[in-house]
């Protein structure tokens, strides 16, 4: 059975985006030799990346047309994707998927044995998933920088859930991952 793994990078107020949509600059501050190493991990261990509408928008954008070379971008466009969305019917990124019923699909995909399901950014789809109990961790990258505003990872009014530490691992930079596992729900 595959996991579940949320993955996402925040500033210490628990900002995954700044004031403006994709206003990302602070993963600057979080990125450097140790995260690029974490992130090709990632690549050799997900059997499928998933995406809201909104991150899937920005990741095909970017990976499709940067110019760095390396592992990660490999990977990026490799993988199989799957997106949550209500409006798009398709896409023309390699390898990608769209369902509508995201909820179905990540049960069924779960339920096969194979490499863990990633689920990249997206914080509407990963309170879906939380909320649906489909996700199995989930790692955060703590920036050590604030911005003041942006929207929070983990929406004020969710409900109250519980996290077992995984493990918790300082970078050079200050940067911190913390990696928890999801309690069920009692």
């Amino acid at each position: 059975m595959a996991k579940v793994i949320v993955w996402n990078l925040v500033t210490l107020e628990g900002f995954f985006e700044g004031k403006e949509k994709w206003d990302l600059g602070f993963h600057g501050d979080a990125w450097g030799e140790e995260l690029s190493a974490l992130s090709s991990e990632f690549g050799r261990e997900a059997g499928l990346l998933v995406f809201g509408r909104v991150t899937y928008e920005g990741m095909k954008a970017y990976w499709t047309s940067a110019e760095e070379e390396g592992e990660t971008k490999g990977f990026m466009n490799a993988l199989p994707k799957l997106v949550a969305s209500r409006s798009l019917t398709g896409s023309d990124w390699n390898n990608t998927t769209v369902t509508a019923d995201i909820v179905g699909e990540i049960t069924r995909r779960k339920a096969e044995a194979g490499k863990d399901i990633y689920v990249f950014g997206s914080a509407v789809l990963t309170e879906s998933l939380l909320a649906a109990g489909l996700v199995d961790e989930i790692m955060i990258a703590v920036a050590p920088v604030t911005v003041g505003q942006g929207t929070p990872l983990f929406k004020p009014n969710a409900e109250k859930r519980h996290y077992a530490l995984i493990a918790a691992r300082p970078l050079k930079n200050g940067t911190v991952i913390l990696h928890y596992g999801v309690k069920p729900v009692v």
